[in-house]
């Protein structure tokens, strides 16, 4: 009977021993359920890296249209002056910032003046009040054309000048009279002009190039080159 005590004691121990583990155990489980049932929307999530988590809407700029030629941007400033292809007249062109002005003249009583665009490609059609027209394309060095006078149609070639100018014109009074005179300088340095007094056409005497001094009626002018 003395045998018995300690074994029940024994027993006692053990049975407290598996109470005490199966308590911790329940305990762990429902400690790591808790910790995962917070709510979703309690949860700040982080963009991943490289990911703007807000975008803001960005001002695009409206894409240029195509740019419009202006016209003569390609051509090159010169002076061109030739004849008809029939040599009873003189013409010459003068091409300044896409602007052209030329003059038809065949040193007796026939002349005018016509103005215009070049267009990039060395088109031009240059006109006038009279409804008269200069036709060309500049290809090179040179001009080649027609020139429609109504009652007749003009072929001609003008090469570039290898002289300061080749187009000159003066305007004055003298002695109560309108003097109004046009000048193709042409590169064998001979002259095409023609002389207006008061409306009345004649050949123009010579001018001099280099300083566009002209006597007319005894008194002396200054023919000026003419440009767009």
């Amino acid at each position: 009977m003395k045998r018995s005590g300690p074994l029940f004691t024994l027993l006692a121990g053990l049975l407290l021993a598996l109470f005490m583990l199966s308590l911790n155990a329940t305990t762990g489980t429902r400690s790591t359920t808790t910790g995962s049932d917070e709510p979703a929307d309690a949860v700040s999530a982080s963009p991943a890296p490289g990911v703007t988590a807000t975008v803001s809407p960005t001002k695009q700029s409206p894409s240029p249209g195509p740019s419009k030629s202006e016209p003569g941007s390609a051509v090159p400033n010169a002076d061109y002056a030739g004849r008809t292809d029939d040599d009873s007249s003189a013409v010459a062109v003068t091409l300044r910032d896409g602007k052209a002005v030329a003059y038809f003249c065949d040193g007796r009583d026939q002349e005018s003046w016509l103005r215009g665009d070049v267009e990039s490609d060395g088109s031009m059609r240059l006109t006038n009040k009279k409804k008269q027209v200069l036709t060309g394309t500049l290809a090179g060095r040179r001009i080649t054309g027609t020139v429609d006078m109504g009652a007749r149609r003009y072929g001609f070639t003008a090469d570039k000048s290898l002289k300061p100018n080749a187009l000159y014109r003066a305007t004055d009074t003298v002695a109560d009279t309108k003097i109004d005179g046009g000048w193709i300088v042409l590169q064998d340095d001979s002259q095409v002009g023609i002389l207006r007094r008061d409306g009345k056409a004649g050949p123009a005497p010579r001018i001099d190039p280099a300083t566009g001094t002209v006597t007319v009626d005894g008194k002396q002018l200054t023919a000026r080159p003419v440009t767009p």
